[in-house]
């Protein structure tokens, strides 16, 4: 999530009387959670096993919970609760707007775009040329829609990331700052759902079509031109390449890697990166013939007929 305007470290130590460990002259230019961070970008940590994970990330600014060395290039904001500053930066730079009418403000619609009746579209919309919106779809904050895209009954477009923070034994809700995008010649099916990134974007590549009831998690990224079937769902920050055809039923966890030209058969379940070019299936998932092997010497061992 980008800034409109960069944020220096001296005013945010000032502000919220933060500790400061390195360079006090770094600017913000965006803040991030871990996965998504990139030069110039805020991100916390708060647990001591993630303390090398963030400190060697891309990430400028660090809020942190303890005293540790700062490595080179970067500064560190000591607070004792980094996750209540993160989460309130994102609140002040991605504040609650509510929807009081269909439409929201700042709206821009491409040319020969047809969006049917009872479609509520949220603020800071930009929806591309030749689209097709069917009634009683929903599109939330900030999402961009290309070109030539159709998007079916009932689908909800940037809806909130369920993620929560858990915090002396309850679950405390993250502002969701990030936003959907839509490529170019991409079909969401019929009742479909796609959150929005905690502070980053969503996904959905350009000439990609998703079946009804396919859910897709916070911040994934799902590249060009796949096939995902009804009733999949794909857990948040996953990344699948290019050209992968899911079948339909298949549950997909979260922060995985799916490889380009992956087929992952119905009912699969996939916990674990796959390198991609293969076929898969089973639970866990892996190369399709090796688990239909698998499968024949059971039923020879338990003397089955096949």
């Amino acid at each position: 999530m980008d800034f409109q305007k960069p944020l220096s470290v001296k005013d945010l130590s000032e502000r919220f009387q933060f500790e400061v460990i390195g360079d006090d002259q770094l600017i913000a230019t965006g803040i991030n959670e871990i996965h998504k961070v990139r030069p110039g970008d805020i991100t916390f940590v708060d647990i001591p096993k993630y303390y090398d994970k963030s400190l060697q990330s891309a990430a400028s600014i660090i809020l942190i919970n303890q005293h540790v060395t700062c490595p080179d290039g970067k500064v560190l904001l000591v607070t004792e609760d980094p996750f209540a500053v993160y989460n309130q930066l994102v609140w002040e730079h991605r504040p609650m707007k509510y929807l009081n009418s269909d439409r929201g403000e700042n709206l821009s619609i491409g040319k020969n775009t047809q969006i049917d009746h009872g479609v509520h579209i949220g603020h800071d919309v930009v929806i591309g040329d030749d689209c097709y919106i069917q009634p009683g779809v929903f599109i939330g904050d900030g999402t961009i829609i290309g070109d030539r895209v159709i998007i079916q009954a009932g689908a909800l477009l940037g809806t909130d990331a369920f993620y929560f923070k858990k915090i002396n034994g309850a679950y405390h809700k993250w502002r969701s700052g990030g936003r959907v995008v839509i490529g170019d010649d991409a079909e969401i099916g019929a009742g479909s759902t796609i959150n929005r990134g905690v502070s980053g974007e969503t996904i959905i590549g350009a000439g990609t079509k998703l079946d009804s009831q396919v859910h897709v998690g916070h911040g994934v990224v799902i590249g060009q031109h796949c096939l995902i079937a009804a009733q999949t769902g794909i857990g948040g920050k996953t990344i699948i390449g290019e050209r992968c055809v899911i079948y339909g039923q298949v549950g997909i966890a979260q922060n995985l890697i799916i490889g380009k030209d992956s087929v992952i058969l119905a009912k699969s379940g996939v916990s674990k990166s796959l390198r991609g070019a293969e076929t898969y299936f089973g639970y866990p998932a892996d190369i399709a013939r090796e688990k239909f092997k698998e499968m024949a010497r059971l039923r020879q061992l338990s003397g089955e007929d096949f």
